[in-house]
Formats: structure tokens, sequence, C-alpha cells
């Protein structure tokens, strides 16, 4: 028998929100403590060393320090799907970005291995400009 819808959207809602502590607080370990063995993710950073696949819980770690050291976020869900493999929340991210003004809104898709996660991509609304020219 298979999962109910409520505890299908509550997965992917408990792991976005461990997703957004991590980014606007920089505690990482309710996230890590979701990732499956393997785990793995990408993100749209238009830098080098981070334009490709990331593998591994310590690179999360890092990718939250870079993230946390050059933009404090606010990140505010507005969608969320899920289906038995995958969860997707749109959400807005808001807040000072090297001393300026920054709103987009992305997506993040999570890659489910049961209850854990196997890995995210983040999709961005809009180019990430600001990342180049501190």
């Amino acid at each position: 028998m298979g999962k109910s819808l409520d505890a299908v959207t509550s997965r992917t809602s408990e792991c976005f929100d461990a997703f957004r502590q991590a980014l606007e607080t920089g505690n990482t370990e309710n996230f890590l403590k979701k990732v499956a063995e393997g785990f793995h993710f990408f993100v749209p950073l238009p830098l080098e060393g981070w334009n490709h696949k990331q593998q591994g819980k310590e690179r999360f770690e890092e990718l939250i320090r870079f993230e946390r050291s050059v933009f404090q976020m606010l990140l505010t869900p507005l969608l969320l799907l899920e289906d038995q493999d995958h969860g997707m929340v749109v959400f807005r991210s808001e807040g000072p970005l090297n001393g300026r003004p920054f709103s987009n809104e992305l997506t993040i898709i999570f890659e489910f291995e049961g209850e854990r996660i196997r890995s995210f991509r983040e999709y961005v609304g809009m180019p990430l400009k600001n990342y180049e020219n501190p």
C-alpha cells in the first residue's frame, strides 16, 4: 500500500524546512540527518568549483558557509508538489546580497531514497550576476 498524500507532502515540507534553516541560520544538523548515503546536489552558482555536481555532507556545509558569507537570506515557500520519488518547492529568497537588496524565485527538487534525500537540484528564476561582482 502506498503512502498517503499528507505523509508524502510532509516529507518534502520537512526537508525544505531543514534546508531553509541551514541557509537562514547556518545550522546544517537537521538537514544532514535527512540525507542518504551518496548524497549529492547541484546549485546554479556561476563560480568556478560550484558550477557542477557537488558530493557529500561536507560539501553541503561548505555551500552553507559560502552562501551565508555573501547573502543573509530569508526563504519563503510558495508552492510544494511531490510524488513518490521527488519533492519540488518553489520559493522566494530575499535579503542583502553583497550589501545590495536581492530578491528571486527559485525551485528546489529533492530526489528521495525512501525517507532520505538522495539529491537535490536548485533552479534559479533569474541569473545570479551579483555573485560574480561582489
